[in-house]
Order: C-alpha cells, then structure tokens, then sequence
C-alpha cells in the first residue's frame, strides 16, 4: 500500500476512508477542521459516495453520524474540544443507546488555545459518558487506531471517542496505509427499540454501558495501545499519555528512556499497569496534554497518592501546551530545544483584512451608538470578535456561539437598552437562530447584526448555510419584515448605513440588520477560480 505524508488530520481522514466509512459529519473547527476537508477533496470518498457535508453545528452533526450508525454502516464526527459541549447532549445519550455501525467520535483539543476559548480536555466527557477512548502519539498511531476504533465501537456497540491535540492535528509525517475495507451493508438495529431511551429502557442500558466499561480495562485487543517498556533507573516511573509520549522521547538519547514508562493511547487504563510502577519505583510523573485527568484518577489509588507527580503538584505547569523543555525540566534535565527568537518584526495584534466588510459595519455601528455609550453590544465567535480589539473597540463580549443574541435578551431584560448583538451569517445558522426565537416569543427590544459575508471565514472559508438564505430565515422565526433591513457594508454608504442601524437601534421590538459582503479573501479565491476556468 501507498506511504503518504500526512497531517495527523489527515491520517485520520485517509484512515476512516480505508477502514470503510459511509458518512462523515462535522462543523468547522480549529484544529479539526482538516479531517472534513481531506475527505471532501478526496477522489476516493468520491468514488464511495462516502456522504461528506458540513453540518449546521456539532450538534446535528453528532445526531446525523448516530443516525448513519442507525443503518449498520461506519460513521464518523469531528469537531474541536469547545463543539463537543454543543454535541454533549447527543454524545453523552449515544452511549446509553450504543451504535449499530461503528461510530468515531473526533474531538481536537487546542492546549494554550491557538485558536479557542478555553483549553479544556475532551478526555474527561470520555470518561463522563463511560465510552473508550483512543489518544494517539503520533500520524501512523492516529490513522491505525482508527481502524481499532472502529472495531472496539461495533464489538461493544458504543460510539468510541478519538482525542486528538492541535500539535498532533497540524503536523505532519509519513503514514504507511493498511489494504482498503469495504463500507458495510445496510442493516437495521437486531433490537428497533435500541435507540428509544425511555426510562425502564434506559435503566437497562445503563447497566450494560456499566458492564462493557468495566470489560474494556482488561481487553487485551485494544490495551495493545498501552504498554510498559522497562527502564534499568527505578528512582522514578513515567506515565505518557498521547503525544505526550514523543515529548518524553526527544528528551532520551536514542529515544530510548532509563526510566520505566507507560505509555498511553487507550481508555479505560489497566489498573495493573499503573500498579506495577507503584511497585518498582519510587516516584512517578504523569505527563499527559490538558488537565490532569489520568493524574486525578491515580491520586484515587491509595497506594499511588503520595508518590504522583504531575500538572497539580507544579513539576509540569497547570496550563498550557507541554514541549520537550517542561518535559525535561520536571526529569530535573536542562532544556535543550529551541532558541529565543530575535525581534525582526514588530509584534502586532491580529486584525480584520484591509477592505473587508465587517470594519465597515463596525464603523457606521460605533457612529450609530455614540450617543448611549460604551458596553452595549454583545459579539460572538467568528473573524468580526477581532471588533474588541483597537481601532474599533466595538464589542463587549465572546463567549460561546450564539451567545451574543442571547446575552443581549438577557441583558435587555436587566434593564439595557439599547442592547444590542453582532454574530457572523455561519454562527447564526449554527446557534444563533434559537436565540432569535426566544427574542421574537418576548418581543425583547433587541438588535441583531448579522455580519454576512457569505463564507465561514475565520476556519478557511467553508461554505455558509445561510447564504441567501437569512431573510427569509428571520422572517420564518417570526420577526417583522419592515425590520429585517439589508445594508452594503461599503465606506461609501457609511452615512446611509449608520441612519439604518439608529432607526433599528431605537426600536422596542426586535430587529435584524443584515450587514452583507463577501469575504475578501474568499471573493479572491473565487475570482482566481473564475480566471482559471476562462483560461482553460
């Protein structure tokens, strides 16, 4: 078979072709967003007709993968570590019904937060929802326990969750492939009632989802992604979780350590594993990516509590990414890796694009709000957050997607008027609409700005839902049409467009201004195409 240089995305992707996958389902996210785009690119998913559409958001993706499993065939889901908590609902709930395919569940976690709110650790729903979990080390480990996962999910009939970091996501190394599977025939659920979590239901369920976990610790098939390997230095013993594991090596000469190590791809964790260093070491130091989930669990072991090392006692630190330099230091070894810098550009913030729209609709918003004052507007999660930032200094919050129409019910409901939210076209579609029927049900004196250019743009310009479609959407949710308004969020039409949003501001009912250009950079690539095509 074909050897291929691959982002750890990648892997994952090409993997989940190899191994059969019928659908695969996902909103866009750093650092998952890769996984999708491989698949949609690739002439074999193609040749497959391996279903390949972004979702409205993790959510409905979640449910569509769950569905597809439905039907007996291979699924999978990415999203980043923040979308799992949109899914959480249909995640935690999959595992009480089990799968009838095999179901992936991938969550990209972003340690030091790249690109995100919070750096949390999709390891601990793993664990909270009882299902297995894989967290590979490297590209080839990441794209062969796909192939595990799969398995382990249709063996025990449980979606399976596949963890991931941004390092791992975005960097890349040669990956050998496995021979092809075929895609599995269709085939309904033995029991039709499976997936009906009624209470004297779930309560069956419950027991067997207990029972399976507890099998997982000791099947032997999917604990080969632990192992011990043996050290002659017994002074101390070294539990690596996932990518953690390569940190450690580049600190060993010959990547080969003098300390016993575990290490650590597959979850539930054999407990003997963990004792046998108890037993032969004096210490132990657990490095794992993110919180300390397997650290807490070992604190849990009576005989292991006083002898843990980790990210809560300070040897590694609480937050942030690990690098072979934190690595060696908690070995008590000198850094090694790296050099400083030096300074031959100017550290500058991030900043809008020149020309692109959303500065335009945040110039004629500050004129429009002038004369109320600061901390009024509520944003969101998308390219236009950068508003909080200098020379705009327009928004006052970003929280999670969809928030910012919520927020603002909220905040009109304390008393503020006027309160005003600015979401992008993709976050509305994902979850901001909800929020505007919550506002349309009050008749909350609320505006929101839609910032529509037409793309979802901070992920790399995937194609919007609601392209073309955010009139009608509105309209359908019940706001009135003589305030749903479209502006042309151009410098020369920033007087008209400023008389727009105070006319709409200073209503007590709720609005929707649609502020509406294309991304610049998408625009661009567009054109190129076009170019391309007139060519030819």
């Amino acid at each position: 078979m074909s050897r291929l240089m691959l982002l750890g995305d990648e892997a994952l992707a090409q993997a989940a072709i190899d191994a059969g996958l019928s659908g695969m389902y996902a909103y866009p996210g750093t650092p998952s967003t890769e996984i999708m785009e491989y698949i949609q690119s690739s002439p074999d998913a193609a040749g497959r007709n391996i279903c390949r559409d972004w979702s409205a958001n993790e959510k409905t993706a979640m449910e569509a993968a769950l569905g597809m499993s439905y039907t007996g065939k291979r699924a999978m889901v990415a999203m980043k570590h923040v979308g799992l908590n949109v899914a959480a609902d249909g995640f935690i709930n999959s595992a009480m019904t089990g799968v009838n395919g095999g179901l992936i569940v991938v969550a990209a976690d972003d340690p030091s937060m790249h690109s995100s709110q919070n750096e949390q650790d999709s390891r601990f729903y793993g664990r909270f929802a009882m299902v297995p979990i894989f967290e590979p080390s490297n590209q080839q480990e990441a794209y062969d326990m796909v192939f595990d996962a799969f398995e382990v999910s249709e063996k025990y009939r449980v979606p399976v969750l596949f963890r991931i970091t941004t390092r791992l996501a975005h960097s890349r190394s040669a990956v050998q492939q496995r021979e092809k599977l075929p895609q599995k025939e269709f085939s309904f659920p033995a029991d039709l009632r499976q997936f009906v979590l009624l209470p004297a239901i779930a309560r069956r369920k419950y027991k067997v989802l207990l029972s399976n976990y507890e099998s997982l610790a000791g099947d032997g098939d999917y604990q080969k992604a632990n192992w011990y390997i043996d050290g002659e230095d017994k002074s101390l013993g070294i539990v690596a979780c996932g990518l953690a594991y390569n940190y450690l090596a580049e600190n060993c000469k010959g990547r080969k350590c003098k300390y016993p190590v575990v290490k650590i791809g597959f979850y539930p964790v054999r407990e003997d594993l963990l004792s046998r260093l108890q037993a032969e070491c004096d210490r132990i130091l657990v490095l794992e990516e993110g919180y300390p989930v397997l650290e807490e669990m070992m604190k849990g072991f009576p005989s292991l509590n006083n002898k843990i090392s980790g990210r809560l006692d300070g040897a590694l630190p609480r937050d942030g990414e690990l690098n072979p330099n934190l690595v060696a230091k908690a070995l008590g070894m000198e850094s090694a890796y790296g050099i400083d810098i030096p300074d031959i550009v100017m550290k500058r913030p991030p900043s809008l694009c020149k020309g692109c729209g959303h500065a335009d609709m945040y110039n004629a918003l500050n004129e429009a709000m002038k004369e109320f004052g600061p901390g009024r507007v509520f944003s969101d999660i998308g390219c236009y957050t950068l508003g909080a930032l200098p020379p705009y200094d327009a928004i006052n919050s970003c929280v999670d997607m969809g928030a910012s129409v919520t927020m603002a019910i909220g905040a009109s409901d304390g008393g503020m008027f006027p309160s005003v939210a600015v979401i992008g076209d993709s976050t509305f579609t994902h979850s901001g609409m909800t929020g505007l029927l919550d506002a349309v049900i009050k008749n909350a004196p609320v505006t929101i700005i839609i910032s529509d250019n037409s793309t979802t743009g901070m992920t790399g310009g995937q194609k919007s839902h609601a392209t073309n479609r955010l009139e009608s959407i509105c309209a359908g949710l019940g706001v009135e049409k003589e305030h749903i308004r479209v502006i042309n969020p151009l410098r020369k039409y920033h007087g008209e467009n400023t008389e727009v949003m105070k006319e709409e501001i200073l209503y007590k009912g709720v609005s929707v201004i649609i502020s509406q250009r294309e991304c610049i950079q998408t625009a661009a690539r567009r054109k190129k195409k076009e170019g391309e095509k007139k060519e030819k």
